[in-house]
């Protein structure tokens, strides 16, 4: 994740050198300079963000950089804010006016000064990482010993069969059917799932069917890593269709890449071969691959592929092929697998307990939602469990257990060590997007909309470049083709669908929202705070996935939950915190602030936050002129609360891509600032409010009102 932050900052400096060239007289050789460095790292930094859950010293390091990194954003956003006023120089008087933190006399050369300081910074410890054996990487190759274990433990092997499966009869009799029916041409079948959801397993009985068996002359089974070695999987494949000698498999060393590939293709042709290729994670390696076989030839071979990726399965099937998504078992299936493996065959096991084990166990499954994985786990862990109590304390800690998997301490046992294989490879783009998506309470439908409105604000979607080319893709659209992206990965799964079926809601699974928020925390992206009160409650999962916890001053996100009983709004160590970009609460529907100066503070003591949401206040509020100081807010949000007074100061936040002023309350007099907002994209008024001057004046550039 360090390297999404620095190749976020490195991709911001590239836009800022692009576009406000004219105004970076006197920091241009700074800001360039930042960039180079920024880069240098980020190959280190592939390394590192593995290496670093091993080596305590790696991890502080790679802590320091991804800080580093967001000092600079910081230093960035000033300057470019300074940059705005300049090109409008009213504005810059009304921000002066009103005490705003970007004073008019801003000195460019502090601010060259800072970003050459931070520059030093990263460069030491790109050094610090070289020291300590870091090695550098700009593709996707090479991989630390942690790595390949990784990859070692995650193979698999066609001999070993599962024996306890549940509730794939179905799929395997229409799978079976497309296998071995007499059709002429080459085809893939393409089973693809998020991770844990039992691909594999499903292959694995199709490979072993009987009628598979009887129908193909041969077989040959190959696992690809994420780093796939193209003439590895290729000698692998004819060494097993040949079924190779010593002889014939120096000869096969010996051969060239095209060579090996029209072997391959030639064999499947001659005859019938079933080609399992199983976990492929890119379009990219499928492509190297696909030269090796005779895709829609006349031939009667078939090649069966698994992967997370939907994508990659659409890309993979073509029009010809098939393509598979298991889906989760339900209740009463979760119950016979973990039956199958933690009960059955236990003699000394009473009908009396039976039915308190069912009981107990069927509250845990809740916690699988149907995932095949943390079934397997958890009654992996039960089948040790010999008493009531024991599964008691089991019920207890479920969520623990089955994140780690058997006896709590094999963490590459357990279920988010798989689902973080699944993380691992987004695009660093996505990362930042799919940590975001722990901002929200557990078990929420996620609005699409105001997901999009939310990563434009924190800078996750940037305008285009085609856009001045006179192609009309919004930064909406964007957002959009990322959740896309997310659910074809299999992160994020979809929740309700409109009428011209565009996804309107999402959701995470329960146990991809824990790695969710597990990486975040890991990260210092986000923090989820459960209660605000004398004792101060934070979210922090115990895993064995998190290396140290992160310091609390250099979380930039909070999420809090408030209820009827708060005493503060923010906790003690974040009261004032500069750090701070986004703030978000999320209370009961009817939320009355008992103190309501609290309220007001939020107003006065963050004026670096980008993201604002307090939502569904019941109590009269006024906001404070202070509001005008909040120059960095790009979304401010203040949906079904009662507001006395909306000062004109409103008008200062240049910067807004999203107000929302949906009250609860008539507003008698909305300030007619709006106009100033040259950015805004989504306002949301009122159901009921007047105007001041009878006539709210707004830009052409809005985009949702």
């Amino acid at each position: 994740m360090a390297e999404a932050v620095v190749s976020f900052v490195v991709e911001r400096l590239g836009d800022l050198i692009i576009q406000e060239a004219k105004f970076l007289h006197g920091v241009g050789d700074q800001v360039e300079a930042a960039r180079t460095e920024l880069q240098l790292v980020q190959g280190f930094l592939k390394d590192a963000d593995v290496r670093q859950r091993d080596d305590e010293t790696v991890h502080i390091l790679v802590a320091q950089i991804r800080n580093a990194a967001y000092d600079l954003e910081d230093v960035i956003e000033i300057f470019v804010l300074k940059v705005a006023s300049k090109r409008e120089g009213g504005i810059k008087n009304v921000l002066k006016r009103f005490g705003c933190v970007l004073k008019e006399g801003v000195d460019l050369h502090k601010i060259g000064s800072e970003i050459e300081k931070i520059t030093i910074q990263v460069s030491n410890f790109t050094s610090s990482l070289q020291t300590h054996n870091i090695i550098e990487i700009r593709d996707s190759r090479g991989a630390t010993s942690l790595y390949e274990r990784r990859q070692q433990l995650r193979r698999s092997y066609s001999h070993i069969i599962d024996g306890d499966v549940v509730g794939l009869e179905a799929d395997v009799r229409k799978l079976v059917m497309h296998l071995v029916k007499k059709e002429p041409r080459h085809q893939v079948v393409s089973i693809w799932g998020m991770g844990g959801l039992g691909k594999t397993t499903l292959t694995k009985q199709l490979y072993h069917h009987n009628e598979v068996r009887r129908h193909f002359d041969s077989f040959v089974w190959v696992c690809i890593s994420q780093q796939c070695q193209v003439r590895d999987v290729w000698e692998e494949l004819l060494i097993k269709l040949l079924s190779a000698t010593t002889e014939q498999r120096e000869e096969i060393a010996k051969m060239k890449d095209d060579e090996i590939a029209k072997r391959i293709y030639l064999l499947q042709q001659e005859s019938r071969c079933l080609v399992v290729i199983d976990d492929i994670w890119s379009i990219e390696t499928w492509e190297s691959l696909k030269a090796a076989f005779p895709l829609n030839q006349r031939t009667e071979s078939r090649i069966l592929l698994t992967t997370r990726v939907k994508e990659v399965a659409l890309h993979a099937a073509d029009r010809n092929g098939i393509l598979h998504q298991p889906r989760p078992l339900n209740e009463d299936e979760s119950w016979e697998l973990l039956e199958k493996i933690a009960i059955f065959g236990r003699e000394e096991i009473t009908s009396e307990v039976f039915g308190k084990m069912k009981e107990i166990g069927k509250k845990m499954l809740q916690h699988c939602a149907g995932l095949p994985l943390a079934v397997i786990v958890l009654a992996g862990l039960l089948a040790r469990k010999d008493t009531i109590e024991e599964w008691d304390t089991v019920l207890n800690n479920v969520y623990a257990y089955i994140r780690r998997g058997k006896g709590h301490e094999q963490e590459c046992m357990g279920t988010l060590w798989v689902l973080s294989l699944s993380y691992d490879n987004l695009p660093y783009h996505l990362k930042s997007c799919f940590l975001y998506l722990g901002i929200f309470p557990e078990d929420s439908e996620i609005p699409v909309k105001r997901l999009s409105q939310l990563w434009m604000a924190e800078g996750f979607i940037s305008m285009p470049l085609q856009q001045t080319q006179g192609l009309v893709e919004t930064m909406e659209d964007i957002a959009y083709n990322y959740l896309n992206e997310l659910v074809d990965r299999c992160v994020v799964q979809i929740g309700e669908r409109g009428s011209v079926r565009k996804i309107k809601s999402c959701r995470l699974h329960d146990l991809m929202r824990d790695l969710c928020l597990i990486k975040s925390e890991e990260e210092g992206f986000l923090r989820n705070v459960k209660s605000l009160h004398r004792s101060e409650t934070m979210y922090s999962p115990p895993s064995l996935m998190i290396a140290k916890a992160i310091p609390t001053g250099k979380v930039r996100r909070l999420a809090i939950c408030l209820d009827e009983n708060v005493d503060k709004l923010v906790p003690s160590s974040y009261e004032r915190d500069d750090r701070l970009r986004s703030l978000l609460y999320f209370c009961p529907s009817d939320w009355h602030p008992k103190n309501k100066k609290l309220v007001s503070s939020l107003f006065k003591d963050f004026k670096l936050l980008r993201v604002l949401k307090v939502e569904g206040m019941t109590a009269f509020v006024d906001l404070p002129n202070e509001i005008g100081n909040m120059v960095h807010l790009r979304f401010l949000s203040l949906r079904f609360s009662y507001i006395k007074r909306l000062p004109s100061s409103l008008g200062n936040l240049i910067l807004l891509q999203t107000l929302n002023l949906r009250f609860r309350n008539r507003s008698d007099m909305l300030p007619n600032v709006f106009w100033k907002m040259v950015q805004l994209r989504h306002l949301y008024l009122p159901l009921y409010y007047t105007a001041r001057g009878n006539r709210l004046y707004l830009l052409f550039t809005i985009c949702r009102l």
